[in-house]
């Protein structure tokens, strides 16, 4: 059973509670400032997202390098086998 006064637990918020929170944006940023925050958070969210891909990259490449140094190791010892035979 679910305490009483719960307004919202997990999930995506419906309509309801998005109007509290828009409404509650206004009244602490006022009017003019909301498009001022709505471009500076999509600019932070765009630099994030850009950061994630270059880590993403980076350690795609640490992979890549892992897997052909492997190789070569491999590659290495048959050819030692193969020629002390």
């Amino acid at each position: 059973m679910l305490p009483d006064g719960v307004l919202f637990i997990g999930g995506m918020p419906g309509g309801m509670e998005l109007a509290i929170v828009l409404l509650i944006a206004v009244l602490l940023f006022g009017a003019s400032k909301i498009p001022k925050l709505a471009r500076s958070t999509g600019q932070a969210m765009g630099e994030f997202q850009r950061g994630r891909e270059e880590i993403d990259q980076e350690l795609e490449d640490i992979r890549e390098g892992s897997d052909a140094d492997a190789s070569d190791v491999e590659t290495e010892e048959s050819t030692r086998s193969a020629n002390s035979s």
